[in-house]
């Protein structure tokens, strides 16, 4: 049976300049996986990548067996994988409803579980914001706003790419609670972080990068500080089934 999402050899450039070289990742129905690594790994090209954002060769990325390295995003969108930007991307001149809405703009004959009011079930304080422009909003109720607009296409396939920077710890402890309802409504998750405790604490899996490349991969029962850090920082190249 094919993975939910999987990339095979996937090559991705800015202009001339190569990012991310023949990463091969997998993500199953109802799993989380993260991608970590430091800045300048190439993990928000690989997410851009699967969002349809960076264009690939077809066969580079793969959903549900069909490959879709080469559909924009637009396509990709409707074909169930959605994508929460780094730096949240929010429409200044919207209010905080009407960035939520234009996310179920791609997906509209699409039945599911996320609508305003279950949006607003998950981050109620946007309810009670829903008229203010969303970039008005502190940096964590924008998290929701990003996070929201993506729920509302009601993908198979939500792509986390840094939620956290900027934000303070118990407003990213607020928006990672949110995840378990979010895996509840069957949507399976990949989040890109910095922070790797907070990875371990979230993931069934975890990928590695450094330079473009993975250099781990295992599960966190199976994984060590020692294993990580070298991945992480560069002391060789690492592989846990």
């Amino acid at each position: 049976m094919a993975s939910l999402v999987e990339t095979r050899g996937l090559t991705a450039f800015y202009g001339d300049f190569q990012a991310v070289f023949g990463v091969d990742i997998r993500l199953e129905v109802g799993e989380t996986i993260a991608v970590i690594g430091a800045n300048g790994a190439g993990k928000s090209t690989l997410m851009r990548s699967l969002a349809g954002v960076i264009a690939n060769s077809a066969e580079m990325v793969l959903h549900r067996g069909e490959p879709i390295g080469a559909l924009g995003a637009p396509d990709v969108v409707r074909r169930g994988i959605a994508l929460v930007p780094e730096g949240r991307r929010l429409f200044p001149s919207l209010t905080v409803e009407e960035n939520l809405l234009i996310g179920s703009y791609g997906r509209q004959v699409v039945a599911g579980p996320w609508t305003l009011e279950s949006i607003y079930a998950l981050f109620p304080i946007l309810k009670e914001r829903r008229r203010n422009p969303a970039t008005a909003l502190s940096g964590g109720q924008q998290q929701m706003v990003a996070i929201g607009r993506a729920l509302m296409s009601n993908p198979d396939v939500l792509l986390c790419d840094e939620l956290n920077l900027g934000l303070a710890p118990v407003v990213i402890k607020d928006i990672y609670a949110a995840f378990a309802k979010i895996k509840a409504s069957g949507a399976a998750i990949i989040i890109v972080e910095q922070d790797i405790v907070q990875a371990l604490k979230v993931a069934d899996r975890i990928y590695c990068m450094m330079e473009g490349r993975i250099t781990l991969t295992g599960r966190p029962s199976e994984l060590d500080r020692a294993d990580i850090h070298a991945a992480y920082f560069g002391a060789g190249t690492h592989e846990l089934a």
